[in-house]
């Protein structure tokens, strides 16, 4: 018969083969700052938005790249995220939403005529359903696509929309992907889709 013991108990039973040492090791880190005391940082300057571009200046790829933090100093988010995440944080600061996350609008059932529409900049977006009014179901995925831009929830009925709002040649000058069926669903004929 197999006797279980408690880790504990092994350790108590076990002896050391190391010897221990005369005195406990203690070490302390302190940090010390010219602007702080006791090793508290503090930093009650304010930031420099003066060399930084606004929402409105930026153009090109180029206007997204950061000035850098000065000399000495740790560098924040703003003084070191390029491309969307400086987009994202330099919209943050003008109060501009720049992925309008705002939940999609469930106080009323998309019909055909008149779907719930959802922007997208991508070629393909997905999308939950949990019923109209909100949470009448469990959530359902759905992928629109600029090729199928309508889908219709097999619980609640309910339509939704894309729009797609991204450039005109989403492959900047590259040939398209061919597409390649992942799924039984991909072999619905087009009679079928939602027109």
């Amino acid at each position: 018969m197999l006797m279980r013991r408690s880790a504990t108990a092994l350790l108590r039973q076990a002896r050391p083969r190391v010897p221990i040492a005369a005195r406990s090791f203690q070490t302390s880190l302190i940090r010390r700052d010219a602007r702080g005391k006791d090793g508290i940082i503090t930093s009650t300057e304010p930031v420099d938005l003066s060399n930084m571009k606004t929402l409105g200046e930026i153009k090109a790829d180029e206007d997204l790249l950061p000035v850098g933090a000065p000399v000495g100093t740790v560098p924040t988010e703003l003084n070191q995220a390029t491309g969307l995440e400086r987009l994202e944080i330099l919209g943050k600061i003008e109060g501009v939403d720049i992925w309008d996350m705002r939940p999609l609008d469930t106080s009323r059932k998309g019909t055909m005529d008149n779907p719930v529409v959802v922007k997208s900049f991508g070629e393909e977006q997905y999308v939950g359903c949990t019923g109209v009014p909100a949470d009448t179901h469990e959530q359902h995925w759905m992928v629109i696509s600029r090729d199928r831009p309508f889908e219709r929830c097999t619980d609640c009925g309910n339509v939704i929309k894309m729009e797609y709002t991204g450039p005109d040649d989403p492959h900047h000058g590259h040939p398209p992907v061919k597409y390649e069926p992942e799924s039984f669903a991909d072999y619905v004929k087009p009679d079928y889709h939602y027109k």
